[in-house]
C-alpha cells in the first residue's frame, strides 16, 4: 500500500519572515522570529530551502511516506515551496495559500500553478473575508480549472498559533466556513475537486451534505480533529464510518497536518487514523485508498518535459 498524505505545511523561512514582518510587535524581524522560536519550542529553518526539503524527505522515508502535498502556508514561501518541490524528485507537490479578495489574486494563481508549478490551492474564507460563491473566489477557482488542480476550502474552526504567536490579530469570521457555502463553487467547476479539510472542523454534518451533494467535493482527515469535542458524542471510528458512507473510500484523503519541527511528520496520527478506518469497517481496498491511492489518482506524476 501506497502512503500518500495530502495536508502538511512546509513552514521554511519565508513563512516565519512573513509573520515577524506582519506583527505589530516592536523588533527587528530577526529577534521576533527567534523570540517565537524559544516561546513555542519550534525550530526555525535557515535559507537553505533544499536542506528544509531534505529534512522532510528524511522524515517521510522514516514514516513510509511515498509523496507527500506541503503548503505554503502564506504567499510570500511559494516560490520556495515550488522550489522543494521542484527538486524533490516528485515526492513533494506543491501547494500555496491565496487570497482571493488580494489585489492581483488572479494573477498570482495563475504564476504559482504555471510559472512556479505548484498542483494546487489553498483557501481560508474565514481569514480573508470571502466567501465561496463570491464571484472574486470564482475568479481563482477558473484558474484552478485551467491547470486542473484542486481546491482546499478550510472550513470551521480556525486557529494558528504561529500567528498567535507573533502577536497578530485574530480576523477568522466562521459564518464564511460553511462547507455549504462550497456548494455553488463546486457546482460551477464540476471538474474540479474541492477539499473540505478537517472533516470540516466542525462543521461535520454539514461536510457530509456537501459531499452528498457534490461529487466533485472530496474530505481530508488531517489535524489531531479537535474539533470532535465541539460534536460530543463523535469518535475517529464513527467520522470515518459516515464519512465512508457518504463520500465513499474514494473522496477521502489522508492527512496529517504534520508542519514543525522537532515534531516533524505525525505518525501518531497516521496510526490512530489507520486504526479507526479499521473500526469503521474499511475494507483492506478502502484503507488503501483513503492513504495514498487517491492522492495518486488526484494528482499524478508529471512526466518531465524533454
Amino acid at each position: 500500500m501506497t502512503l500518500q498524505d495530502a495536508h502538511t505545511h512546509f513552514f521554511s523561512r519565508p513563512f516565519f519572515e512573513t509573520l515577524a514582518k506582519l506583527s505589530p510587535r516592536d523588533g527587528e524581524p530577526a529577534a521576533l522570529i527567534a523570540a517565537v522560536s524559544k516561546a513555542s519550542g519550534v525550530e526555525v529553518p535557515s535559507d537553505d530551502v533544499g536542506a528544509h526539503r531534505d529534512r522532510w524527505l528524511a522524515e517521510m522515508d522514516t514514516a513510509g511516506v511515498d509523496r507527500m502535498v506541503t503548503f505554503a502556508s502564506v504567499p510570500p514561501e511559494a516560490a520556495a515551496v515550488a522550489e522543494a518541490a521542484r527538486t524533490s524528485n516528485g515526492r513533494l507537490l506543491g501547494y500555496t495559500v491565496i487570497d482571493p479578495s488580494a489585489e492581483g489574486a488572479v494573477a498570482f494563481a495563475e504564476k504559482a500553478l504555471g510559472d512556479l508549478g505548484l498542483r494546487g490551492l489553498l483557501t481560508f474564507p474565514a481569514m480573508h473575508h470571502v466567501h465561496p460563491s463570491d464571484p472574486a473566489f470564482l475568479a481563482v477557482c477558473d484558474v484552478a480549472a485551467k491547470h486542473d488542480a484542486p481546491v482546499i476550502v478550510h472550513c470551521g474552526i480556525l486557529k494558528v498559533k504561529l500567528r498567535d504567536l507573533f502577536g497578530l490579530p485574530r480576523p477568522y469570521d466562521l459564518s464564511y466556513a460553511n462547507p455549504l457555502g462550497i456548494v455553488p463553487a463546486a457546482n460551477a467547476f464540476p471538474n474540479t475537486a474541492f477539499v473540505v479539510p478537517h472533516f470540516g472542523g466542525g462543521f461535520f454534518h454539514e461536510t457530509l451534505m456537501a459531499g452528498d451533494q457534490c461529487e466533485n467535493i472530496m474530505v481530508d482527515t488531517s489535524s489531531s480533529n479537535a474539533w470532535m469535542a465541539t460534536n460530543p458524542g463523535l469518535d475517529l471510528a464513527t467520522v470515518f464510518r459516515a464519512s465512508l458512507e457518504v463520500f465513499g473510500a474514494e473522496r477521502i484523503l489522508f492527512g496529517t497536518d504534520s508542519s514543525v519541527f522537532p515534531r516533524g511528520y505525525c505518525t501518531d496520527r497516521r496510526d490512530a487514523q489507520k486504526v479507526a478506518l479499521a473500526a469503521a469497517g474499511a475494507t483492506a481496498d478502502d484503507i488503501a485508498a483513503v492513504m495514498g491511492a487517491n492522492l495518486a489518482r488526484l494528482l499524478p506524476a508529471r512526466v518531465a518535459a524533454g
